[in-house]
């Protein structure tokens, strides 16, 4: 299987949202998860109230029954929308997020290039204490 038919077949399980979708779920108490890489933070900025979460602890720190999770990882009932840069990577995450049982997990079609480009906020992103 090459890799984007990888991506195809998990994207046939998502029912993936645009920018307008996703600002609306987190509106209704859905949790958007940024998984973009602390580079591409820094260069382009944060969604507001985005949690940030790192592609590589994203199943340990969603999973709701996991002791290392996020206190945002409520339930298997969250609505889940997973971010990154363009959206390729997110729909991998959330089908993993999937079979996790966060049955509502999904992801933004586009990523944080189409949030942004649609004019929805961005922040600068937050910079640790010295």
């Amino acid at each position: 299987m090459r890799v984007e038919e990888l991506l195809a077949a998990a994207r046939e399980g998502l029912d993936r949202l645009g920018p307008a979708e996703a600002a609306a779920a987190r509106d209704e108490g859905g949790l958007l998860v940024d998984i973009r890489y602390a580079a591409l933070r820094e260069r382009d900025g944060v969604i507001p109230g985005a949690l940030i979460v790192e592609r590589n602890e994203l199943e340990w720190r969603l999973d709701p029954v996991c002791e290392h999770r996020a206190p945002e990882a409520t339930g298997h009932d969250l609505r889940v929308v997973v971010i990154c840069n363009e959206g390729y990577a997110s729909s991998l995450a959330a089908v993993s997020l999937r079979a996790l049982g966060l049955r509502r997990a999904t992801d933004l079609v586009g990523g944080f290039q189409a949030w942004r480009a649609a004019g929805l906020p961005v922040a600068a992103p937050a910079r640790p204490l010295p």
